[in-house]
């Protein structure tokens, strides 16, 4: 397995020490637009080697496999570049695998009730080339995206006889010191989950909601405790109904008052935008996209581990009958405490925690344990040893009952 892994950032470095420590692959190619960022994450094994390229230049990434003879490119830029990556992938005749899905288009007429473009439908619409290719695209492989969908396969498959609810719930007590306002993931990827109208799960079908609607408390594990989750758009609701049967599934993210408002505001001052807009300056008209803007005055999330303080988790709430026919309600999650990641591993724990998940899937490839053809989630795969190599690596999941 020679591995070509696509941004150099937080969770793609995470990536890379993570990898380091494993050796289920011959090779470990890095390419990133800032030269700076992919070798410091290459410094991390002598297998690894660094090269520069734009992530959305699929001549220059077909390029660069084919030179080094690539068998799986791995995805960790932002959702924007996704398509760009997919496709040198299958032009190539590499695997693939990301953590975040093709973008979506909002309804025109009635966004809040109707889907549009869904995440992910750029890539389903592939599936018959790759299959036909007999090569596989594993979509959605982090932890949200991803851990959570493989949760959903166990549960179905040992712990549940009938599913109600597969309810993806995601919360943490993080705290960052020295900044009022400071997200631990891409802003950039934040804005776009939390505003777009979140998809539900029901009935056979999907629909739309308002952002940040349906708001509950879950009470979260591990000393995290009760945190505030709202709906929010994530792959897990377009991804679940595919391969597991369940009369309901939503996502619901803990973001807090305070980030909801900030993102509200942002929303209401087109800061949100992607599009270019001509800012007049001293030395002339210049063309900026707000989000980029945002995003360039924020702090770096993949520097801010050593003033980070918390626990971050991911998990799933189960609601149905087991497999006796009683009914159950099952939380399967998996916690990362801060101070272990970034003592342990030097990098902070949630992008650490999504990083793990797609280093456990390639080696499941690598052995043939896991094998497909064709755009598949987590799902499509057993679940099982997944799940044991996770605790393995040193990293172990959890169940409650509730």
């Amino acid at each position: 397995m020679r591995i070509l892994l696509v941004g150099a950032g937080g969770v793609g470095a995470a990536f890379a020490s993570i990898a380091a420590r494993r050796d289920f692959y011959e090779s470990l190619l890095i390419v990133d637009f800032d030269a700076e960022s992919a070798e410091k994450a290459a410094s991390a094994d002598a297998r690894f080697t660094w090269a520069t390229a734009d992530a959305g230049d699929v001549d220059a990434l077909v390029a660069i496999a084919r030179e080094h003879r690539v068998t799986h490119v791995m995805n960790a830029v932002d959702p924007r570049f996704v398509m760009p990556v997919f496709e040198a992938a299958r032009i190539v005749g590499a695997d693939y695998l990301d953590m975040a899905m093709s973008l979506s288009q909002r309804h025109p007429q009635e966004p809040y009730s109707k889907t549009g473009v869904m995440l992910g439908d750029q890539q389903f619409a592939q599936h018959h080339l790759w299959q036909a290719n007999d090569r596989l695209a594993l979509v959605g492989m982090g932890v949200e995206p991803g851990l959570a969908d493989v949760f959903a396969r166990y549960a179905a498959d040992h712990l549940f006889s009938e599913i109600d609810e597969l309810g993806v719930r995601d919360g943490s007590n993080i705290t960052v010191e020295g900044y009022e306002f400071a997200p631990s993931f891409s802003i950039w990827t934040t804005i776009e989950e939390c505003l777009n109208p979140p998809v539900v799960w029901e009935n056979g079908t999907w629909h739309t909601t308002e952002p940040f609607s349906d708001a509950e408390v879950f009470d979260f594990p591990e000393g995290i405790g009760p945190v505030e989750c709202v709906n929010v758009e994530h792959e897990e609701v377009l991804l679940m109904p595919r391969f597991v049967n369940a009369k309901k599934v939503t996502f619901k993210y803990g973001l807090g008052d305070e980030f909801i408002d900030v993102l509200k505001t942002l929303s209401k001052l087109g800061l949100d935008r992607t599009e270019p807009v001509e800012v007049r300056s001293s030395t002339g008209p210049v063309a900026v996209s707000p989000r980029d803007v945002v995003a360039a005055l924020l702090p770096n999330p993949a520097k801010l581990g050593p003033q980070m303080h918390g626990k971050t988790c991911a998990g799933l709430w189960v609601t149905g009958k087991d497999k006796d026919g009683a009914p159950r309600s099952t939380y399967l999650y998996h916690v990362v405490d801060n101070q272990w990641s970034m003592e342990e591993y030097g990098h902070q724990c949630v992008v650490w925690q999504t990083a793990i998940c797609p280093v456990v899937a390639l080696e499941l490839l690598a052995t043939g344990v896991w094998k497909g053809a064709g755009v598949l989630g987590p799902e499509a795969f057993d679940a099982l040893p997944f799940l044991e190599l996770l605790n393995a690596y040193g990293s172990p999941w959890g169940i409650k009952e509730l």
